[in-house]
């Protein structure tokens, strides 16, 4: 199926970079044949969560999977096999009564199973569980000349690690298995702790890591002076079975924001009043508390388009990693450029990685500390800002995240991912992305 109009966007909603076509895959009696005509770029589009251009192709054909949506479940073993076009919502609803769990999720389950691998997603258990191509056993991989790769650790493992964190660009995802991790109840054990330096992040981090498999922080973005650095920390374990009379209630309702808010809704003196009330919220902490698995892992799912608090200009997320090596200075200069800079923080992340190393050639998380902050986009200013916040992760070895990415140097690339070049050799030549043209300059070729 093919549609003359483009009206993917990513999830920040900037860069506008509208495809010539869509088309429409799925899979009936046979797999899907491409035909492409010569000359076209073409890019897999799941359900568009990437936050920069790394699922966009301007002026190329989108290759929509979300009809790729077949689905089968060993409950006995724990694996699931099902086309790249199911999405992890999808997944959730088929396991979790059965006594099972995604193995590694994002914070949000509106991701395609081909997303997840494509983009080599991570979540809170990095440092138990690494990341989702971790649990991976085999994929099947479509290449532009017909050829249908068997991809595992042992069949085609060159093509498998090119393709988990390969983005889309070696070829499309047909199919994939992977495994899942049993619990015995939908529900986490929680718990929140207010900190009030970035000592005491790292302080919690350790102290954290041998007995709770999720942990993640909300930092202050807009705390200054010595209160800079204060956030609150949260942790968790997957729950045992609760009694019936125990459970606790929960809510399934969803709002959703109708239109684009105007731009002057998000300023700095909105974003500051939003993280004082958060962390004042927070500051006698919750104690140990009984959570379904829906508010810990994915609170924002419950806001519809939630992306649309930015206004019509959008926003940016900067996600990147400071090597452990590198130490915490690193971390706490970002931090007061962030709180002392000129663009405001809306959304804020802060979390350690452990130092199981990951299979993709282009996989983001490695040994250290990361960092996801939103910025709403005001064009030049933001764009300068970022790159002086570049210049610190750069100097400190460390690197950005492709999927969250809309602005990044080519240099910036080459900087962050080592093993580039090696990657480049498993790219199908009729795959591309906004993305990748804009920064395979590192490499001096334009695809």
């Amino acid at each position: 199926m093919f549609a003359d109009t483009n009206k993917q966007l990513s999830w920040g909603r900037y860069p506008e970079r509208p495809a010539r076509r869509t088309r429409l895959l799925s899979f009936i009696d046979a797999k899907p044949c491409l035909e492409l005509a010569e000359g076209e770029r073409v890019l897999p589009y799941g359900l568009g969560r990437s936050y920069g251009d790394s699922c966009l192709n301007g002026g190329g054909t989108l290759l929509l999977t979300t009809g790729m949506d077949r689905i089968s479940f060993d409950s006995e073993r724990g694996l699931i096999h099902c086309e790249a076009g199911v999405s992890l919502a999808s997944i959730l609803q088929l396991i979790v009564p059965r006594g099972w769990f995604l193995s590694v999720t994002p914070g949000t389950k509106f991701v395609t199973v081909g997303g997840a691998i494509a983009n080599d997603v991570h979540g809170k258990n990095h440092h138990v569980a690494g990341t989702f191509g971790d649990h991976v056993v085999r994929l099947e991989l479509l290449r532009s000349d017909g050829q249908i790769l068997q991809c595992s650790p042992t069949e085609n493992p060159d093509f498998f690690a090119a393709t988990i964190g390969g983005l889309g660009l070696t070829g499309l995802i047909l199919s994939a298995d992977f495994t899942l991790t049993s619990i015995e109840s939908p529900f986490i054990r929680a718990e929140s702790l207010c900190f009030d330096s970035l000592d005491e992040f790292f302080a919690l981090s350790k102290d954290s890591e041998p007995t709770y498999q999720h942990a993640v922080a909300w930092f202050d973005a807009t705390a200054r002076g010595r209160r800079s650095g204060r956030g609150v920390f949260f942790r968790g374990n997957n729950a045992p079975a609760i009694d019936q009379g125990r459970v606790p209630r929960v809510t399934t309702r969803q709002w959703s924001i109708p239109l684009p808010m105007p731009n002057w809704a998000l300023n700095s003196w909105s974003m500051k009043a939003f993280n004082v009330a958060y962390y004042m919220k927070n500051r006698g902490g919750s104690g140990e508390t009984t959570s379904h698995y829906d508010g810990f892992f994915y609170p924002l799912d419950a806001i519809g388009e939630w992306n649309r608090i930015y206004g019509p200009r959008g926003f940016l997320q900067y996600q990147c990693v400071i090597p452990k090596a590198a130490g915490e200075a690193p971390v706490a200069e970002m931090i007061r450029e962030i709180s002392n800079g000129p663009c405001s923080a809306f959304l804020t992340v802060l979390k350690m990685f452990g130092d199981k190393k990951p299979r993709g050639l282009l996989s983001f998380p490695r040994h250290g500390c990361t960092l996801a902050i939103d910025f709403p986009f005001q064009g030049d200013k933001t764009l300068r800002f970022l790159e002086r916040l570049d210049r610190i992760v750069g100097g400190a070895g460390g690197a950005l995240y492709p999927a969250k990415d809309a602005r990044m140097s080519p240099d910036m690339f080459r900087l962050s991912f080592h093993k580039l070049d090696g990657f480049c050799q498993y790219v199908d030549p009729a795959f591309s992305s906004s993305f990748w043209r804009r920064v395979d300059g590192a490499r001096g070729g334009v695809r």
